[in-house]
């Protein structure tokens, strides 16, 4: 039986609770072990159908490690990718800032009812994420932050992605978990490695070690899943009539289309017409060729397909 609390919660436009029965829960996390049977959600969550990569490291990262979290999440989420972390200190907040400073989307998934924020410093922005994007929580309303409760939900944050990344992580973290639970999954592990002098990239050192992908680029990682992530926006297209496929990406993606024609032209010139980097147009592209929006011709050059 609901108590007030809970009718008022879900009362908000913004609030919505996802059953495992429903047709709208997403496919992911339905195929990992104990996935959740409801999912409380603060944002979007037709998100968790889009391609998602989680970003995970240290709560207390190094300088370097804070800014590599930030601009590969940044490029990532520039290339059309929602950016998966746990609102934590450290790395999780790096992702999630560098994602909304791209524009682009990002999921938070919590280790408490979702009517509560923590750490408190990432109050505001939880906010930030909430109005573009969705925190997320199995745990009912008013359930207060459980040491074992975040090792639970890292099952979540790599099952509804694609990939999991670590950006610095110690021997013993939480994010190698992550990473564990990821390649129990199925998907794809990817980290970065650093000093040897570092001891938070001792952790990443060994999961490369045990079979993990090294990455030294966001556009390593953009390469890698960009056959899965065909198949997930695929899906998503056959599935969404009333929108084009341009559109569920963001207006940056809308933008750099206004530039592409039916004539070839090249990413120096798209980057200079649309004002973007050209890394940003190179991986654009290549997401918007997964939609079935443009081709790929010889000498580098893109046009509109008919």
């Amino acid at each position: 039986m609901r108590n007030s609390s809970d009718i008022e919660w879900r009362s908000d436009a913004r609030h919505h609770v996802l059953e495992h029965e429903s047709d709208r829960y997403p496919e992911l996390l339905a195929q990992i072990s104990n996935p959740p049977l409801l999912l409380y959600i603060d944002g979007n969550p037709e998100l968790l159908h889009l391609p998602a990569l989680a970003i995970v490291g240290s709560r207390n990262p190094t300088e370097g490690g804070t800014r590599s979290a930030f601009e590969f999440a940044h490029h990532l989420a520039s290339a059309g990718f929602t950016i998966v972390s746990g609102l934590a200190q450290g790395i999780d907040t790096a992702a999630h800032r560098g994602a909304l400073a791209a524009g682009g989307t990002t999921i938070a998934f919590l280790g408490h009812g979702i009517d509560r924020i923590y750490p408190a410093s990432n109050k505001e922005l939880a906010h930030e994420i909430a109005a573009s994007g969705a925190l997320i929580s199995e745990y009912p309303l008013g359930t207060h932050p459980g040491k074992h409760h975040f090792p639970e939900r890292n099952r979540l944050i790599s099952g509804i992605s694609l990939g999991t990344l670590v950006v610095e992580a110690a021997r013993r973290s939480g994010s190698l978990i992550t990473a564990r639970l990821a390649a129990e999954q199925g998907r794809e592990v990817f980290a970065l490695p650093g000093s040897i002098h570092n001891p938070l990239a001792r952790g990443c050192h060994e999961l490369i070690r045990q079979g993990a992908k090294l990455v030294e680029t966001a556009e390593d990682i953009v390469c890698e899943l960009a056959p899965l992530a065909g198949h997930v926006l695929q899906t998503t297209m056959e599935s969404t009539s009333n929108e084009k496929p341009v559109q569920l990406l963001g207006q940056e993606y809308v933008e750099l289309r206004k530039h592409l024609g039916h004539d070839p032209v090249s990413v120096d010139e798209l980057a200079e017409n649309s004002g973007l980097t050209i890394d940003q147009v190179s991986s654009m592209l290549l997401i918007l060729e997964l939609h079935g929006e443009v081709e790929s011709l010889s000498g580098g050059r893109y046009s509109l397909l008919s």
